[in-house]
């Protein structure tokens, strides 16, 4: 029976895009520059690692929504990239951070603005973005004040991580050294920062709150701790941007030494039913269950294959898990259950000089 050509076309058509969909590619930041692979999201499978760009030193990468630029925290500073056909990258410009040590680097919802947390300048950075994807001048610079009670590493302020809400109204910036989460109403037409009333929230003192992750479409906030191991979970409301905790929780399982171990990246899975954080140190994976009313329960510890997991990410479709090993110099992909969330270790991984920070590209590009 001869198929007819029109039909062979659409059938063919289907199959390439089918293929297509189970692949979805990633940024990794190394010491050496910024790599690309990608996942096969049915089997898990790493694909070819390449060079997207030589630029060492990068830290934290955020990419634009139509996945055509990417940005990256690097040496006092953050860069551009310009993003080919081929996932390379080509980088555009850089801009002063406005601060030392710059660590993290985000995107505000309309992809105007970019945060840049200087982690030993203490403050945070707006500065906006042209339509040529380069960064423009700096619209804000906010100096954190105060201290916390750990005399070796609350000193004074230290700006960790910033994330603007669902709405894209407020910014919640999370300061280590002083154990707030700091609050401010954006304008993001103009690219400035207002302190919110009140103008934080806090965790437990000694705690150094580190990342966080909104829920629910940001009615609730989880905070990691990075000294504290613990994860906070706040109510939000959306009309003033403040936080109320009604939940602290440990993320190490009772009788765990917490010697030597520092909390670092917290994701929610894209179903809404499980909370991943790493701990670096033990190396372990900490998977909470959340229940209807918001709050965590820990369901399992497990390995995170990687040594000293500073960053991980999940990938689109919620099945694999991908974590950067900063001290093994690799990363490793563990399957998630789909009906329970557990973790478990495949023999996927891949070699990357201190691998700081994977990201998914979009896929809208």
């Amino acid at each position: 029976m001869k198929i007819p050509r029109e039909f062979l076309f659409v059938l063919l058509t289907c199959i390439a895009l089918n293929a297509r969909a189970a692949e979805d590619f990633f940024y990794i930041t190394g010491t050496n520059g910024i790599y690309r692979d990608s996942i096969d999201t049915e089997t898990g499978k790493l694909g070819t690692l390449v060079v997207a760009s030589p630029t060492k030193n990068t830290n934290f990468l955020a990419l634009s929504q139509d996945d055509k630029f990417l940005y990256a925290t690097l040496n006092n500073a953050v860069a551009s990239f310009a993003v080919g056909a081929d996932g390379s990258l080509k980088e555009l410009n850089e801009q002063p951070s406005g601060g030392e040590g710059p660590c993290h680097v985000s995107l505000d919802g309309t992809g105007r603005d970019i945060f840049v947390s200087n982690y030993q300048g203490g403050c945070l950075a707006c500065l906006q973005l042209k339509p040529d994807g380069t960064v423009g001048e700096r619209t804000a610079l906010i100096p954190f004040t105060g201290s916390g009670p750990d005399v070796k590493r609350q000193m004074k302020p230290h700006s960790h991580a910033a994330y603007t809400d669902p709405e894209n109204k407020f910014v919640y910036a999370c300061d280590l050294g002083t154990d707030h989460v700091w609050i401010f109403k954006l304008d993001a037409s103009q690219g400035t920062l207002t302190p919110a009333n009140p103008p934080f929230a806090s965790v437990p003192p000694g705690s150094g709150p580190r990342h966080l992750a909104f829920y629910r479409d940001g009615q609730i906030v989880y905070v990691a701790s990075e000294m504290g191991h613990t994860v906070t979970a706040f109510n939000r409301d959306a009309a003033s941007g403040a936080l109320t905790a009604f939940q602290n929780i440990s993320t190490l399982p009772p009788g765990t030494s917490p010697e030597g171990v520092t909390t670092a990246e917290i994701v929610c899975h894209p179903s809404g039913n499980w909370l991943y954080v790493s701990n670096r140190g033990c190396d372990t994976m900490s998977v909470f269950s959340i229940r209807p009313n918001g709050s965590l329960n820990l369901i399992e510890s497990v390995s995170s294959v990687a040594h000293f997991p500073r960053n991980f990410t999940l990938d689109p479709t919620g099945k694999w898990l991908i974590a950067a090993g900063q001290k093994d110099n690799r990363f490793a992909v563990l399957k998630i259950d789909p009906a329970t969330g557990w973790l478990t270790a495949t023999d996927q991984a891949a070699s990357v000089p201190n691998p700081m920070c994977v990201l998914f590209s979009t896929g809208n590009k």
